[in-house]
């Protein structure tokens, strides 16, 4: 009888601890709600400014490609200056 009796007030307090979460964490998504359309309401979102035109690029046929390759040797000259092979 003894145990049947720990059972009882076990499942009990389950029945009542979970209670508590679910009534504590429902308040809280209403909380949270109620808060954000306080924030939306007096809050509102800067509208923001229009953006400028954002310069052209050149067109990728005006390069030279030889001016190009001329780049990327020099490029790994350094590369290769800085970190010597052991």
């Amino acid at each position: 009888m003894e145990a049947n009796n720990l059972i009882n007030e076990g499942l009990t307090l389950m029945v009542f601890g979970m209670g508590f979460v679910f009534v504590f964490l429902t308040l809280l998504v209403f909380a949270t709600g109620f808060m954000s359309k306080m924030v939306g309401k007096y809050l509102p979102e800067p509208v923001p400014a229009a953006p400028k035109a954002a310069p052209q690029a050149a067109p990728a046929a005006a390069v030279d490609n030889a001016q190009l390759i001329a780049v990327i040797s020099a490029a790994i000259r350094q590369h290769r200056e800085r970190h010597p092979r052991k």
